[in-house]
């Protein structure tokens, strides 16, 4: 009997296991990434009242690569790459700081679209502090 339920449980102990990994995260809404509010920008990219209005910067992180640094470049002509930097989103080491400027044409159709892209888990907004 003992040697029974052992070869049972061999059987179907791979699929037991296979079912209590960690599930994986869902993928986020790409408007939830940007952690800024757009509303609060006018049609050129502004904020603030009518004799103070001033540009919003940003960053994000991404894989210190070619690959990603064109993607992100095709996408966003505003973005500096700050290799080495951690910024207030904490890029680690293997991974590049990205600043853009929402002072720019398209400013909201080009935050959606680096939030699409897989390789950025957040927009913040960026106080070069």
């Amino acid at each position: 009997m003992f040697s029974e339920f052992r070869r049972r449980l061999v059987l179907i102990l791979p699929a037991i296991l296979a079912g209590c990994s960690a599930p994986q995260p869902a993928p986020l809404n790409p408007r939830a990434k940007i952690e800024l509010d757009l509303e609060a920008l006018d049609a050129d990219g502004l904020r603030g009242p009518p004799d103070g209005k001033v540009a919003v910067d940003y960053e994000f992180a991404i894989p210190d690569t070619p690959a990603a640094r064109e993607a992100v470049s095709r996408i966003d002509p505003s973005v500096t790459f700050m290799a080495g930097s951690r910024g207030r989103i904490g890029a680690k080491p293997e991974e590049c700081l990205c600043l853009g400027s929402t002072h720019q044409p398209r400013h909201r159709e080009i935050l959606l679209a680096l939030a699409r892209l897989p390789e950025i888990g957040r927009i913040i907004e960026c106080h070069h502090e």
